[in-house]
């Protein structure tokens, strides 16, 4: 059976990934040190996701802490670690990383409490300084510092900093989540103080994304702990144009990551024979294994060196000019943008549903051919909306939680009218007015769902127990209630008239694989309605249907 130390352990990395992921474009948009390429957050988000799939690997084992042995569990999510690592930032989170579990092969036995947690922070701390040649204070490396020495203060002041055996699992969650809650107060304070400490950050009006970043995942590990939505820390906005840093790469083009597998290779060796080559240099690894970063303009050149020492894997190059002309293309297409008083964000399932909500004004969510979007999705879509408040309409029952969960977390104000179709959602989104509150958009439509009468009419997926229709036959739904079905165009005539009955507009989207076409569909309607036809292109239904 599993170890539930390893299970335990995956939830809280899992929790801080998924944290990290939800304000990913955030912490990509802040990053302007040591170049503003904007992938700070993707490179960060890369080794949290290596170390999830390796705790993953050792789950399916199907063995316990003890039968796998602690230092091969701190050995392979160290070395998982390093070898997903891309970029500055990830790299250094590696060795924060490496650094934090190996402080369990120190303590064998010992239950993780105030005591490891702090030595592991500290011991993390000392790892990434280590792995940088010229540190820079005001960055990722100051906040995992100030945070260990915070910690270190704390445990010093305790009666009794160790967890004992047979101690519950909830008591030990209480504890470590008690001292890290100190450690993000810390960090925190710690990311604001960072332009002060680094004049580029200071030139660019923008606080370190790395460190930024750390307090991101601690946020989601504390709420894991806790058993509550991560805590709430501060939002931070990119400025509209990046001052350039002051720093050699802006003269370096490509930003190369590779691999080197070999037998007495030599970190601090390799990092001077690397030197002449490019800039933002580090090596980080073992005897065995070592992850290299470079800003150079010849990646051949950099990982040239190795050939007669070792094998070259897990060659990642990109293009920071391109990078950078992105980025600044994007914000300023963003700061152009005008701002309205209220947004919509819209899930959409089909390419032609997410264009028409989009004309209409609405920042859009493809939720796929299931409407099963992340609540990171939407939460997403919510902060890059062009407004001061957000309604959102998750238009499908599948959604509505998610859409919950995201507007909860949310730093600018958002409510969800549960729309349960994409039809309801396009009726819904015509009475929405942007120059009012979210309130009083909430308000207008909550009035226009009540006054919706919704439908669709979809193939069966299997014959009906009950022997009334076969696989492929026609169904027609209002609301939940199956009211037709048998011959496609029986069916299509009849839950027409069931939804439009007592209304005069009915709204239709059209799905991609829909038998009818626009004209096909009105001809069977009955007189007197007007039905509005579009092209959704949504995969479940032939038809989405909504009245009024």
């Amino acid at each position: 059976m599993t170890d539930p130390t390893i299970v335990r352990l995956r939830a809280l990395v899992a929790a801080g990934l998924a944290e990290l992921e939800a304000r990913r474009q955030e912490v990509n948009d802040l990053n302007v040190f040591p170049v503003a390429d904007g992938d700070t957050g993707d490179n960060m988000a890369l080794t949290m996701r290596a170390v999830l799939d390796e705790l993953d690997r050792l789950s399916a084992t199907d063995q316990s802490l003890d039968e796998i042995g602690r230092a091969e569990i701190v050995e392979s999510v160290g070395r998982a670690a390093l070898l997903g690592a891309r970029g500055n930032s990830g790299v250094i989170l590696s060795q924060l990383i490496r650094g934090a579990v190996e402080e369990l092969i120190a303590r064998p036995g010992e239950l993780v409490g105030p005591t490891v947690l702090a030595a592991g922070m500290a011991r993390a701390s000392e790892r990434a300084y280590g792995s940088v040649r010229d540190p820079a204070e005001g960055t990722m490396l100051t906040v995992s510092r100030e945070m260990a020495s915070r910690l270190a203060s704390e445990v010093a002041q305790l009666d009794d900093p160790r967890v004992r055996p047979g101690t519950e699992q909830e008591e030990q969650d209480r504890r470590i989540a008690d001292l890290l809650e100190m450690a993000l107060e810390t960090g925190q304070e710690s990311v604001k103080r960072g332009p002060s400490l680094l004049p580029a950050l200071k030139a660019a009006g923008v606080v370190d994304s790395g460190a930024h970043a750390i307090t991101i995942i601690l946020s989601g590990v504390l709420g894991q702990l806790r058993g509550q939505p991560p805590s709430e820390i501060d939002r931070y906005a990119a400025p509209a144009k990046v001052n350039r840093p002051e720093h050699n790469s802006e003269t370096f083009r490509y930003c190369t990551n590779f691999a080197v597998t070999g037998r007495d290779l030599d970190a601090q060796e390799w990092r001077e024979k690397l030197q002449p080559h490019g800039d933002s240099i580090l090596v980080v690894g073992d005897r065995s294994t070592l992850r290299i970063h470079i800003h150079t303009d010849d990646p051949d050149s950099a990982t040239g060196l190795f050939e007669e020492t070792g094998a070259v894997s897990r060659l990642d190059v990109a293009d920071m000019h391109a990078q950078v002309a992105e980025r600044d293309a994007r914000l300023a297409e963003e700061a152009s943008r005008p701002q309205v008083r209220c947004g919509v964000v819209a899930v959409h399932s089909g390419d032609g549903a997410g264009l028409l909500f989009q004309e209409a004004g609405a920042t859009v969510v493809d939720g796929g051919p299931t409407m099963n979007p992340s609540t990171s999705d939407i939460l997403a879509a919510i902060h890059s909306a062009p407004a001061e408040e957000v309604i959102v309409l998750p238009n499908s029952p599948n959604v509505f939680m998610a859409a919950e969960r995201a507007s909860q977390l949310s730093e600018k104000p958002a409510t969800v009218i549960a729309s349960r179709s994409q039809a309801e959602g396009v009726s819904i989104l015509a009475v929405l007015d942007p120059e009012i509150s979210s309130d009083e958009n909430a308000r207008q439509g909550a009035e226009q769902l009540e006054s919706l009468r919704s439908g669709g009419i979809a193939p069966a997926a299997k014959d009906d127990a009950s022997g009334r229709f076969k696989t492929g036959d026609a169904l027609g739904y209002v609301g939940d209630e199956l009211v037709a079905w048998g011959d496609r165009d029986d069916v299509v005539r009849l839950t027409l008239a069931a939804v439009s009955e007592d209304a005069e507009l009915v709204t239709c989207l059209v799905g991609a694989d829909a038998p009818l076409d626009a004209d096909g569909v009105r001809s069977l309607a009955p007189d007197g309605i007007d039905l509005e036809v579009f092209d959704g292109g949504q995969q479940a239904w032939w038809w989405l249907l909504a009245a009024e």
